[in-house]
């Protein structure tokens, strides 16, 4: 009999991401990225695979992270960012072959290459100071200084504390190598893409004096030449992803007005630069566009945004809907309709050639980490043009989820998935682990999920579903978590158990687990203070008390402002939808995985729950993981990704 999936083949999943089309069409570079054991690293190479005979060259080696490859216009060159000098640099090779060449040589490093239309210069992101110049300064070891700040968003958990650096735009002239600043000032800008003409640049920034209490983002078209700087979004909110159509009047971005702050809906714009106004062509969508599937073994994606096609009046574009991500057509008439859409998928990356009307797509399944496709947009043939995972796979047995629907709080529907055990016998009963995601705003769906296949490996069913809260189900349902925390989303959770104990045989009732990160931890925790249903539990970077996350969170202020709708002149509230406030009623065995430089939910939240629960006696073990920020469980030291799991097995072994 074969095996299912076990927590060391973490370091035998092949990551495929970022899919670039040349633009001679006839071949194709993607990163492919591995966890290495040995060096406990992350490492990526840069390949290329010819679409006719799918023959595949390999550009880089080595032990870096590579990411952004990008065609130079005319497909001689290759852009790309690499780590190999320590930081992340611009590099440039040759489409036949030869060394890369190093563009760029920054301390704090770089990131998001864009082309000039002429192919002379690339445009990219830098942190620097304002009036900071690129001259190297010889000076002593910084000695250890006091860190001050007069700002609410003095810290990220991506970036650590704020180092008076401002996300800026910079060109280099790729045969010179000589740099040049765009912006100087105190904003922090994110580039988009440059206009047809080489005249202008597509960027947003927030450019508002107090943005502690600001929350938006701005798209502007920058003027290379005067300087200027025209607004493009009409009414305030958050915008981005910038495209220009190839004859330069359109620019197709992507954003929302903000109306139920993070919990809105993005839509896809299109500006006339002609005119200078803007419409909303996805307005009678109740999707969210962009890719809002979670997933553990996807490394190095970005958003693909908008791809236009040469015909100057369509394009593409990705959206969440029901457990997948849905490839969508639109025409700048406003007709929209998917472009690939099957039972099961989550496209996390594509390119298109318009003139063969081919398309190139990254895409993950529940049985198949991500692989290369492509699409044959007339007929909508899907041709799978790489195999990276299949040796792998071969000596693997799969548990395959199966989709459901059932009726939640008030009778909404609730989509949820069953996986059974590797190897399950008939009439044999099984313990489960039910899933809770993080965001709220985010979706479990049709994808690949690595700690889900380890799990019925080890002869455990696992219940996924996505509550109200969730992405891809409409606005109302994905706004209906706000100010409900613990309400309407703990009885859809609830309510799918109580469904798959009826449903699925089985499931032996005696054996429930639960786990679940950040809103899944804070939802972990908040279930075992109200219900003694689950025999075991596990809480990951989660909340406990709303009070001092309002406080310590890189978020904290504002997140609780938008989500549980109060604030520190409303503790009662804030203590209400805390979990720490039911300790009394928790009578689970809980394990406590938090990470010590989680600055998202930061680790005083697990442990003013770990000794409120032990001073009440209770069976709680708390494990703590250095070096590790809110992404453990995606971006994590390999070691401690692998840890980590297993711990959650371990606990439900010794309980379930």
């Amino acid at each position: 009999m074969m095996k299912g999936i076990e927590i060391q083949d973490l370091y035998r999943i092949r990551a495929v991401s970022d899919p670039r089309l040349s633009p001679s069409g006839d071949e194709a570079v993607f990163i492919q990225t591995i966890m290495c054991k040995e060096q406990n690293e992350y490492v990526s190479s840069l390949h290329s695979i010819h679409l006719k005979n799918r023959t595949t060259r390999q550009w880089t080696f080595g032990e870096q992270r590579i990411t952004s490859p990008r065609w130079s216009p005319d497909g001689r060159m290759l852009a790309f960012i690499s780590d190999r000098s320590g930081v992340n640099q611009i590099y440039v090779i040759p489409r036949d072959g030869g060394e890369a060449e190093q563009l760029t040589d920054y301390s704090k490093g770089v990131t998001n290459p864009v082309w000039s239309p002429c192919g002379k210069q690339i445009a990219f992101s830098i942190r620097m100071r304002q009036g900071e110049t690129f001259e190297k300064k010889e000076c002593d070891k910084e000695k250890l200084k006091p860190f001050i700040t007069t700002s609410m968003k003095y810290k990220s958990d991506d970036r650590g504390f704020d180092d008076n650096c401002y996300s800026q735009i910079v060109l280099v002239d790729v045969s010179s190598k000589q740099v040049k600043r765009i912006t100087d000032d105190v904003y922090d800008y994110t580039l988009h893409s440059w206009s047809p003409d080489g005249k202008q640049i597509a960027l947003s920034a927030d450019r508002t004096e107090d943005r502690d209490l600001s929350f938006q983002s701005d798209l502007y078209t920058f003027h290379l030449e005067t300087k200027e700087y025209k607004k493009t979004n009409e009414q305030s909110g958050y915008y981005g992803e910038a495209r220009w159509s190839p004859d330069g009047k359109y620019l197709a971005y992507i954003g929302h007005g903000r109306e139920f702050e993070n919990a809105t809906h993005n839509k896809v714009w299109l500006h006339d630069m002609e005119t200078g106004h803007s419409i909303c062509l996805t307005d009678g969508m109740d999707v969210p566009v962009g890719d809002y599937l979670n997933s553990d073994s996807i490394q190095g994606s970005s958003q693909a945004g908008i791809v236009w096609s040469k015909d100057n009046e369509s394009f593409y574009f990705l959206a969440s809907d029901a457990g997948n991500t849905v490839l969508y057509y639109a025409h700048i008439e406003g007709a929209i309709y998917p472009a690939l859409l099957q039972e099961e998928q989550h496209v996390y990356g594509f390119d298109l050639d318009s003139g063969r009307q081919l398309m190139l797509v990254a895409m993950s399944k529940p049985n198949e980490p991500g692989e290369l496709y492509t699409l044959h947009v007339p007929t909508g043939e899907l041709t799978k043009i790489t195999n990276l995972n299949g040796d792998f796979l071969k000596g693997r047995e799969l548990s395959s989820p199966q989709s459901f629907m059932y009726r939640g709080a008030g009778g909404w529907p609730v989509q949820g998935w069953i996986m059974k055990p590797v190897g399950d016998e008939a009439g044999k009963k099984y313990p489960l682990v039910v899933e809770i995601h993080g965001g709220p705003h985010t979706m479990y769906g049709n994808t690949f999920f690595h700690e889900f296949q380890v799990l019925t490996s080890k002869g455990y069913s696992v219940l996924y579903v996505n509550p109200r809260g969730s992405h891809g189900y409409g606005q109302d349902f994905v706004n209906a978590v706000r100010g409900d925390y613990g309400g309407g989303d703990y009885e859809d959770i609830m309510a799918a158990v109580d469904y798959a104990l009826t449903e699925y045989p089985f499931i032996d009732e005696t054996r429930l687990g639960v786990t679940g990160g950040s809103y899944g931890g804070f939802m972990t925790n908040w279930i075992i203070g109200h219900s003694d249903t689950f025999k075991a539990a596990v809480t990951q970077r989660s909340i406990s008390n709303w009070i001092s996350f309002y406080g310590v969170s890189d978020i904290g202020y504002y997140f609780s402002e938008w989500q549980i709708q109060s604030d520190l002149d409303d503790i009662e509230t804030l203590w209400k939808h805390s979990p720490l406030a039911y300790v009394k009623n928790m009578n689970t065995p809980l394990l406590i995985l938090h990470s010590e430089n989680d600055y998202r939910c930061p680790v005083e939240q697990a442990e003013q729950l770990f000794i409120a629960l032990k001073r009440r006696k209770k069976d709680v073990r708390f494990v703590r993981f250095p070096e590790s920020n809110h992404n453990l469980s995606r971006t994590g030291k390999p070691s401690l990704r692998e840890a980590r799991l297993q711990e959650i097995v371990d606990w439900f072994e010794e309980y379930l």
